[in-house]
This record gives C-alpha cells, structure tokens and sequence, in this order.
C-alpha cells in the first residue's frame, strides 16, 4: 500500500512539474521549481530518469525537442541582444551563418549562464550604459529578439575588426553601403560614441 501511495505522489508530482513548466513557457529555473514545494531530490530523479531535461544548470524544461536552437537562446538570453556576427547574419548582410551565437550582456551578468553545450553562445560582456546604444528588436521566424541595429553594428564591425573574418568584414560593409535603408548621420552619432568615427571616414567615407 505504501509503495502504491509513493508511485501515485510521485506520479502527481510529475505531471505538476510539467504543467507548471508549460505554464512558464516551457522553460524554468531552479527557484522557479522550488515554489512548487517538492523535495530538490525528487526533481533531479525526473532528470536521471529523463522524464524532464536539464538544459543547462538551474534551467528545465519537459523535453528537449521542443525548442530549436533560436527558439532557446530567445528564451535562455531576454536580457541579450544579437550582435556582431549573429546581427550580420540576422540583416543578411553575411550569407555564412556563424558558428555560435554572439550576443551582448550586461558585464554584471554571471558568467556562469553560459556554460552550456549548446546551443553555443559567446558572450560580449558590455558596460550597461553601452549595452543600450542602439538597441532595436527583430523578429526571426517568429522569435522575437533584441538586436542592435545595423549602425551601431557596422560601427561594432569597425571597432573589433581584427575579431573578425576578413571575409565577414567585408561582405558587411559592402552590404552596408548597398543598403538603401541606411541612416548616415546615425552612422555617425554612433561612431563618435564608439569611438571609431576617423575608421567610419576612412573606411566608408568614399561610399556614403
């Protein structure tokens, strides 16, 4: 009887981690579980038994195959915002996808978010007065995510070029002079604030 009594709880517990995973979601925290009232042991047991999926430390979900790759840096990273590389590639001004997610974070934020597998994130931890020059939104096959816009990421481009791949780099900045959306004299407020306006006349004055 005991042992009937223990399946049964079991079982409702369960089904309540589920349930209030999709009611989150489809992806919590540790201390999000905790409100729950159900011992830490049982959790990791649903783990073990994959019957719920550590997808990094700290974050769960009911099952990995739910999310792509776009769909789980939306949600593991809100805070971050597309850059460099992965902003390029998001305003298809480079035709290769990267190898691994560039995006921008508070410097403050703990490093220890991104000790994931995958997918693979590389972070740029920015000053938060930084963070914010720029900041725009784009929807990427319904996902939303915060970007900065394609000044402030040309200016980036100009800033870190020797991070860059050569080709990259100048695939950007033709697809930048060839775009006919371009704002000039934002291009330029932010060159001064990144510090690389002399770069912006030299590289791009001809162009522009």
């Amino acid at each position: 009887m005991s042992k009937t009594v223990n399946v049964e709880k079991r079982r409702e517990s369960l089904e309540k981690v589920k349930t209030f995973i999709n009611k989150k979601g489809g992806i919590v925290k540790k201390e999000d579980l905790e409100t729950l009232n159900i011992d830490y042991r049982v959790i990791l047991d649903f783990v073990n038994l994959g019957e719920i999926v550590r997808i990094k430390n700290g974050y769960y979900t009911d099952r990995i195959d739910r999310f792509s790759e776009d769909e789980l840096v939306a949600k593991l990273f809100p805070d971050a915002k597309l850059c460099m590389e992965s902003a390029l590639y998001a305003y298809g001004y480079i035709s290769q996808k990267p190898f691994g997610w560039r995006i921008a974070i508070d410097k403050n934020t703990s490093k220890s978010r991104f000790k994931l597998d995958y997918p693979k994130v590389i972070p740029y931890y920015t000053e938060p007065e930084v963070l914010e020059i720029g900041a725009s939104e784009i929807e990427i096959d319904g996902i939303k995510f915060q970007i900065y816009n394609k000044e402030r990421v040309i200016c980036d481009c100009l800033k870190y070029e020797n991070k860059m791949e050569r080709q990259d780099f100048k695939e950007a900045l033709q697809s930048y002079i060839g775009d006919e959306d371009k704002d000039i004299s934002l291009l330029m407020e932010y060159a001064k604030e990144r510090k690389v306006l002399k770069k912006v006349q030299s590289t791009l004055g001809v162009w522009i």
